[in-house]
């Protein structure tokens, strides 16, 4: 591995530590990932999607917002398969953008506490 890979890893590496290392940050990721699971089992398994987008998106708002409108671009392309793995992609990195902002939180409060 060269040099210049290792402090991109750690770089990484800090930013995404308060998403993991606490237990509000843990449990959130848990009921992302719950949410997120269901929209794919409507999705891909019962093909029922009437509903099921809004799981991921209340779950992981207000960032799971801004995925609403990806869906909309392969709409009525051979690529309408994609639109379910664009919200999945946009919900999991809002979901980890919120439980590094709750990590950062719980941090900030133990630390006053």
């Amino acid at each position: 591995m060269s040099r210049s890979a290792r402090p991109r890893r750690h770089r990484i590496r800090t930013l995404l530590t308060p998403a993991f290392d606490n237990l509000p940050s843990r449990a959130y990721l848990v009921l992302v990932a719950a949410a997120i699971g269901v929209f794919l089992h409507a999705a891909y398994v019962t093909r029922d999607t009437s509903f099921a987008g809004m799981w991921p998106v209340l779950v992981t708002a207000p960032l799971g917002i801004l995925a609403l409108p990806l869906p909309a671009l392969v709409w009525d392309t051979p690529l309408e398969w994609f639109g379910p793995v664009l919200l999945t992609a946009a919900a999991t990195a809002a979901g980890l953008a919120n439980a590094v902002m709750l990590g950062r939180l719980a941090g900030t409060l133990r630390r006053q506490a």
